[in-house]
C-alpha cells in the first residue's frame, strides 16, 4: 500500500497520545500537553533514522553510529518514551533520574532538555522534554531537505573504508528513512528528499566504494509478489519430498535448490519448511498444514534478478 503521510501521523500521534495519558487522573490535562508537545516537536514516530541529530549528536565522539536510544550514555534512565520528529519525551518515575537526564542532555551542543511541570504517561511520573534545535521543518511536518541530505551523506561515508559489502537502497531504507515509512518517504522525509537521498546511495554504491553488492530485502516486489515467490519455492519442495529424507535439494527453473523439512510437533500436523538457493543468494521458509492443504510462508529474502525467477 501506497505510503500516506497524514494517514501514518494520524496512527503514530494517536497511538503516543494514547500511551501518555490513558493512565492519568486527568487525561484531559494530558491531551492538552500533548497538543504543545505535538507543535513543538512534529509529529509522532516509531524509529529516528541512522543520521537523525537525537541519535548523532550524543555519540559524535564515540566514533560508531548508535541507533538503539538505550546504547547511547546520555539518555541512561529514559522510561516510557515516545518519538517525535524533533526530539521525545521520556516519563522516568524517579524524580532524580529525570534531573539527571536534563542535566546529561543541556551539556551536549544542539540538544536541550526541560522538565515538563505536567503530568505524563502517569500522575507519579515526572516527564522530561528533550530537542534537537537545529531541526528545521518544511511545510509537510518532513525535516528540511538541505539539512537531511548533508546528515545522511555524513553517515553514508563515515566507515565506508570498514565496508566490506554494499546494502541496497531497500536493505537500507528503515535506517535512511525512519519509521514508518513508504517506499521513499517518511514521517520525517518527504518524496523529493527521499529520492536524492537513494540517488546518493545507489552513486556512492556504484562507485564500488563499499565493495560488492549485498541484496536481502525484496521489498521492491509488492507483498502479493512476494507471498507468491515464498509459496512457489515451498510447494515445489513439498512436492519433491521424499518422507523420512528431511534435508534434500531438488531443480526448479534452472537452479539447485537445498530444502528442509521438518515436522514440528512430530505428529503430522504443522510441517516446516525452508528452502534455500546459493548461499542464502535466495531463501523463503514457512508453516505448511497438510490437512486443511494451507501455506503460511514468511517473506522471501534475497537477490531481486534470481527472485524473478519464481513469480
Amino acid at each position: 500500500m501506497e505510503f500516506r503521510n497524514p494517514t501514518a501521523a494520524a496512527d503514530t500521534n494517536s497511538r503516543a497520545l494514547y500511551n501518555l495519558t490513558n493512565a492519568l487522573s486527568n487525561p484531559d490535562a494530558g491531551k492538552q500537553t500533548f497538543k504543545e508537545i505535538l507543535n513543538e516537536l512534529g509529529n509522532s514516530i516509531d524509529m529516528y533514522p541512522d543520521w537523525h541529530p537525537i541519535l548523532t549528536l550524543p555519540t559524535s565522539t564515540l566514533g560508531k553510529s548508535v541507533q538503539f536510544m538505550s546504547d547511547i550514555k546520555a539518555y541512561e534512565g529514559i522510561d516510557h518514551t515516545e518519538f517525535f520528529v524533533k526530539g521525545f519525551v521520556t516519563c522516568p518515575y524517579s524524580e532524580d533520574t529525570a534531573n539527571n537526564l536534563v542535566e546529561n542532555i543541556n551539556k551536549i551542543e544542539g540538544l536541550h532538555a526541560r522538565r515538563l511541570e505536567e503530568h505524563l504517561y502517569h500522575d507519579t511520573a515526572y516527564p522530561v522534554i528533550v530537542r534537537a534545535w537545529d531541526i528545521v521543518l518544511e511545510a509537510d511536518g518532513t525535516i528540511r531537505s538541505r539539512d537531511v541530505l548533508a546528515w545522511c551523506v555524513q553517515i553514508l561515508v563515515k566507515d565506508a573504508r570498514n565496508a566490506q559489502v554494499a546494502e541496497t537502497w531497500w536493505n537500507m531504507r528503515s535506517s535512511i528513512l525512519g519509521s514508518p515509512h513508504g517506499s521513499r518517504s517518511s514521517l520525517l522525509v518527504n518524496q523529493n528528499t527521499g529520492g536524492h537521498m537513494r540517488k546518493i546511495l545507489e552513486a556512492l554504491i556504484n562507485s564500488g566504494m563499499y565493495g560488492p553488492v549485498k541484496e536481502s530485502s525484496l521489498e521492491m516486489f509488492s507483498a502479493k509478489r512476494r507471498k507468491v515467490i515464498s509459496e512457489t519455492l515451498i510447494r515445489a519442495a513439498i512436492h519433491c519430498w521424499d518422507n523420512p529424507n528431511n534435508s534434500f535439494e531438488f531443480e526448479l527453473r534452472g537452479e539447485v535448490c537445498k530444502a528442509e523439512i521438518k515436522d514440528t510437533w512430530d505428529d503430522g500436523y504443522e510441517l516446516s519448511i525452508r528452502v534455500m538457493i546459493g548461499d542464502y543468494d535466495l531463501y523463503a521458509s514457512g508453516f505448511y498444514y497438510p490437512e486443511k492443504d494451507l501455506l503460511q510462508p514468511s517473506d522471501p529474502k534475497g537477490k531481486q534478478a534470481l527472485a524473478k525467477k519464481f513469480l
